[in-house]
């Protein structure tokens, strides 16, 4: 499989350090407020590479980090006037709560900036050891002239850098034309939690927590670091700098970043009213999971314009898919399977693998499944049961990627409805009218409705 290195800006093929497994950090939430939508673009891309990944048989270690401790949840803190560990806890709450209703699958550890304080002053001594940050103000500050490597993740020309110590950032997000010395650790002020430190009581820096934690869980040098557009520059950066310099090694071999996700043509804003978060939008009844069809559906290096139009139109393309899934399951002809399924289940299935192997080609992914669905619904009415068998268990092979099928449509009927169904059928067939009803009331009662058609019966849960 090949993807799009940020760090050498081309399609490169995919290599793991360790054959057969894969070491993955993603930036997750800074926890001051809720996510909104362009935020889990960038998730559920990174979820999708991950089943994906896993899909092609590879064993994934990933990290998804919780920044706990930053400019903004201090400045939310003081704004409400509680603990910071008050304000966090709750949006660290919601953001699962948003990972589950997005069928996003969880990470192998969600490692807090808080928890690991002593791991980031281990790395900012041993930078100061080697000489590539310094002291001021009692604050700590990385040198970046000191590593000749820095700008090229961001395409910075060296010329543009300004010299060592001439200038130093202290905030943790700032613009390319900003490009300055940046803060490792920021001397204790009155009102912020601090630390203790051998260069002075104070708290880490944004960019120093990334790179402690990932190094903890993952190693000095890892496969794939993943993020959005946003994070390439100063965060993505700046861990690359003080990393490699720590450890003298290359500290990722894949960097992976995913566009904006825009509204109506427009960067999103509150200002504008077209601020959305998850919650907005299953308030205004929008399906969760047709709300994760939309977020994959366009290729993650090109900008997503958000509308309740688009979203809409991915709902009925999702509606496609669940009906297949429907009408497969409500197969029960018995016979010999058509040798002509198995044919095509692997024609789509190398369609579709290889589609997502060239950089997540979603989009060509998507045409193969919905080429199938078309060939196959051709078929439909000579589809023995052991045929709707084999297509289901492609259909949720493929979800294991897309994820867009919930829990509930992926799980067979439970042997009891079976039976019941099959009951159901021997005393229509006996003219017992009277069972056969009270067969299909009790399903009714379970949430389970039978359709009598030309074809056989057919099934759906309410």
């Amino acid at each position: 499989m090949k993807f799009y290195n940020t760090l050498t800006r081309r399609l490169e093929e995919f290599r793991p350090i360790e054959k057969g497994k894969v070491g993955l950090y993603t930036c997750g939430p800074t926890v001051y407020d809720y996510p909104h939508i362009g935020n889990y673009r960038s998730y559920v891309f990174e979820d999708l590479v991950k089943r994906f990944l896993l899909f092609a048989g590879l064993r994934v270690h990933h990290v998804m980090n919780i920044t706990d401790i930053d400019d903004k949840t201090i400045r939310k803190a003081g704004e409400l006037g509680v603990p910071l560990a008050e304000v966090t806890q709750k949006y660290i709450d919601a953001f699962h709560a948003d990972l589950r209703t997005l069928n996003i699958l969880p990470a192998d550890v969600y490692p807090r900036a808080t928890a690991h304080i002593p791991e980031m002053v281990s790395l900012i001594s041993s930078l100061l050891d080697k000489g590539f940050a310094y002291e001021k103000d009692g604050s700590v500050y990385f040198s970046i002239e000191r590593f000749p490597g820095y700008g090229r993740l961001a395409n910075i020309e060296r010329g543009n850098l300004k010299p060592a110590a001439a200038a130093t950032h202290d905030a943790d997000e700032y613009e390319k034309e900003a490009v300055q010395d940046f803060v490792l650790w920021k001397g204790k002020k009155p009102g912020e939690p601090y630390w203790p430190a051998a260069f002075g009581e104070g708290r880490p820096g944004w960019h120093i927590e990334c790179s402690a934690m990932s190094m903890k869980y993952l190693g000095p040098h890892f496969d794939i670091h993943m993020g959005g557009v946003d994070n390439i520059f100063p965060h993505h950066e700046n861990e690359i700098a003080q990393s490699e310099c720590a450890n003298g090694m290359t500290f990722v071999n894949y960097w992976l970043h995913c566009q904006h996700l825009i509204v109506d043509n427009k960067k999103m804003s509150k200002s504008l009213g077209n601020f959305h978060t998850l919650a907005d939008l299953l308030q205004r009844g929008c399906d969760p999971m047709a709300v994760r069809y939309l977020l994959i559906s366009a290729h993650y290096r090109k900008l997503l314009n958000f509308t309740f139009d688009s979203l809409e139109m991915a709902g009925q393309a999702l509606a496609r898919i669940k009906n297949f899934d429907f009408s497969l399951k409500s197969i029960h002809n018995p016979g010999e399977a058509d040798p002509e399924t198995a044919g095509l289940i692997a024609a789509a299935e190398k369609a579709f693998a290889g589609h997502l192997a060239d950089d997540l080609n979603i989009s060509g992914a998507l045409g193969a499944l919905f080429d199938f669905i078309t060939k196959t619904n051709q078929r439909m009415t000579n589809l023995k049961q052991k045929d709707a068998v084999q297509v289901l268990a492609f259909l949720h092979r493929l979800n294991s990627v897309l994820g867009v099928l919930d829990a509930a449509e992926e799980k067979p009927l439970d042997a009891v409805i079976e039976e019941k169904i099959g009951e159901r059928e021997a005393a229509r067939k006996a003219k017992n009218f009277k069972k056969a009803d009270a067969i299909r009331a009790e399903l009714k009662a379970r949430g389970i409705v039978l359709m009598d058609t030309p074809d056989g019966v057919k099934w759906k849960k309410e």
